[in-house]
């Protein structure tokens, strides 16, 4: 079966969605019956780029200019859109696909429902989160206008899917009648391992994530400061993420008095981050909204007790008061109690913290990819089906043409 992919982010662009991409595509590289191609964005401004990931999987990027690694702006979307439209006309000109697979409805479901139009090839769609409209208050001036295309591209899918219950629930406003396949996000729990030495230190909680309001951590910054002024011993909050934020943050900590004990170390390479969660006592996302985090499955997978709110992911991944805490969004006080009894019960972050490990081994990669691989030769098989019947038709009329004639 040969694939072409689309996703407009793949590390080091993007955050959760090139993750997820890049952990499928590391096991879609092990099937000898799988190829896939992948149209991706390039930092440079007119250089197209193409890379082998591996023997059967290649990765052409299209130039979109990029400023932000972590961040595309509405330009860059726009040239992701256009230019990796014309490269995939031509790949598809190229190469005989059996489907094409796209992350996210927009721009990447774009490209896929065009390439249907013009190509006949179907396709099968990865709803993220921001691609849904009513996820980011920041594209709110967007969806109004965007929500019709978004519904056209939903319901020419082969099959739509999504990451968690609460992104079917959203999704469904839109779209009531569509039918929708939930595959959750996954984690490497082989790289993502507890901690087995844990040295005396501060009571440290991390946040993991972009740092742009949805994700909270302003409202974690008030928690922190608020429990750091009634608690009698050290503690300390690490940030680990870039983002538009992070300057207004800075400045809160500062005017909060605790500048001295919040860390912010930026981006931080992948292969890293195992040791950086082995630095925390406690796993803090205080988002508004999440399709479903990867950087929660990484800190359950190391073993972390989690406090996060009741968003995507949440209700497939955390128990109240089994392996974390859910507070509602924007809930400063709910937040600092939270962590307050966990500060205070060395026992129960212990228990919390071995239950999201065995919570987060169910979430292996291979199977999941096996999930989206199967949904992929599904869709694929009329196409498929099509093109045998064709090429049998042309060898018959090959045969009757070039058979000898009876005497």
């Amino acid at each position: 079966m040969r694939i072409l992919m689309f996703d407009n982010e793949f590390p080091p662009l993007g955050g959760g969605t090139g993750v997820v991409n890049l952990h499928l595509l590391e096991e879609m590289a092990v099937r000898l019956d799988v190829t896939v191609d992948l149209v991706t964005s390039s930092r440079t401004k007119a250089r197209y780029e193409t890379e082998a990931f591996a023997d059967r999987i290649t990765i052409y990027k299209v130039p979109v200019d990029n400023r932000n690694i972590h961040h595309a702006t509405n330009r860059e979307l726009l040239r992701y859109s256009w230019r990796g439209l014309g490269l995939a006309r031509q790949l598809a000109s190229k190469h005989r696909y059996d489907v094409s697979f796209a992350f996210a409805g927009v721009p990447a479901g774009a490209i896929s429902y065009l390439l249907r139009l013009t190509h006949g090839l179907p396709y099968v769609l990865s709803l993220q989160g921001p691609d849904v409209p009513g996820f980011e208050a920041r594209y709110n001036y967007l969806y109004p206008v965007l929500t019709p295309f978004i519904s056209r591209i939903w319901r020419q899918a082969g099959v739509v899917t999504a990451i968690s219950a609460e992104q079917v629930a959203l999704a469904h406003r839109t779209m009531p009648d569509l039918p929708l396949v939930t595959i959750p996000n996954g984690v490497d729990t082989k790289a993502f391992v507890p901690a087995t030495n844990i040295p005396g230190r501060p009571f440290t909680m991390i946040c993991v994530a972009r740092l742009i309001e949805r994700k909270g951590q302003h409202h974690l910054l008030q928690a922190f400061a608020r429990l750091r002024a009634t608690s009698a011993g050290p503690m300390a909050l690490i940030f680990v993420g870039t983002g538009d934020a992070e300057p207004q943050l800075r400045e809160m900590a500062a005017s909060l008095q605790v500048a001295d004990a919040v860390t912010f170390q930026g981006f931080v390479p992948r292969e890293h981050m195992p040791r950086v969660y082995h630095e925390a006592d406690v796993f803090v996302l205080p988002s508004q909204h999440e399709g479903m985090s990867i950087a929660l499955l990484e800190a359950m997978a190391c073993g972390l007790p989690v406090i996060v709110t009741d968003t995507g992911g949440t209700a497939e991944l955390v128990t109240q008061g089994t392996n974390g805490e859910i507070v509602p969004w924007a809930d400063v006080q709910a937040l600092t109690t939270a962590l307050q009894r966990l500060v205070n019960d060395v026992e129960q972050r212990q228990r919390m913290g071995k239950e999201s490990r065995r919570r987060a081994l169910a979430f292996g990669w291979p199977a999941l990819a096996a999930r989206y691989l199967e949904l992929c030769a599904r869709v694929a098989a009329p196409s498929v089906e099509r093109r045998a019947k064709d090429a049998h038709g042309t060898e018959t009329v090959a045969r009757d043409l070039t058979r000898e004639p009876r005497a």
